[in-house]
């Protein structure tokens, strides 16, 4: 969700959202070896007319069509947003991303004059995975899209209080050592 909006700078347009899954700029290559099983199992959150892409066909960085369903399993909130721009940082940061470092340290040279955002998720499970019709107007890279379907923000933590509050602490140790964190 660091992603910039149709603005020139990144802003978070909502303090709680769904994370719908898309299949569009998946590149192995710029995931972790230890993340990328990630990658194949997240076509298991679509569902195409026409049978289901294959697991290879994803790992191989080949291009993988929307489906015509998505099952939407998790929702998140804003925990804390920092800026960071120092390469330090990122580095520190590699525990808490799925991206090599070299493709993290690669988007905080993407545009010089803005920093890198880093938004603290507090991530929670359906407890009934929600499936949404995927319409056109969702396709493409967006940071943000409006679904015509109203979804219970409910659900069970991803991590534990306790182990969220590890890792909120971590982060915010290392990115307010760079930067001081944006007001949400």
């Amino acid at each position: 969700m660091a992603s910039a909006s149709r603005r020139s700078t990144f802003e978070l347009e909502h303090d709680r959202f769904f994370l719908y899954p898309t299949f569009d700029h998946q590149r192995t290559d710029l995931v972790r070896e230890s993340h990328r099983p990630e990658l194949a199992r997240a076509l298991e959150e679509g569902v195409w007319s026409d049978g289901e892409p294959s697991a290879a066909a994803m790992l191989r960085g080949f291009e993988i069509n929307q489906p015509d369903r998505v099952r939407i399993r998790a929702w998140a909130e804003v925990a804390a947003h920092y800026t960071v721009t120092d390469r330090r940082a990122v580095d520190a940061l590699s525990p808490f991303y799925v991206w090599t470092t070299d493709y993290a340290e690669k988007r905080l040279d993407w545009k010089r004059r803005h920093p890198l955002h880093v938004v603290v998720l507090r991530t929670y499970r359906i407890p009934r995975p929600v499936t949404v019709k995927v319409r056109d107007e969702y396709g493409g890279c967006r940071s943000w899209l409006e679904i015509a379907r109203d979804l219970p923000f409910e659900g069970t933590p991803v991590l534990s209080d306790e182990e969220f509050e590890r890792a909120s602490e971590e982060i915010a140790s290392i990115a307010a050592g760079d930067r001081q964190p944006v007001l949400v």
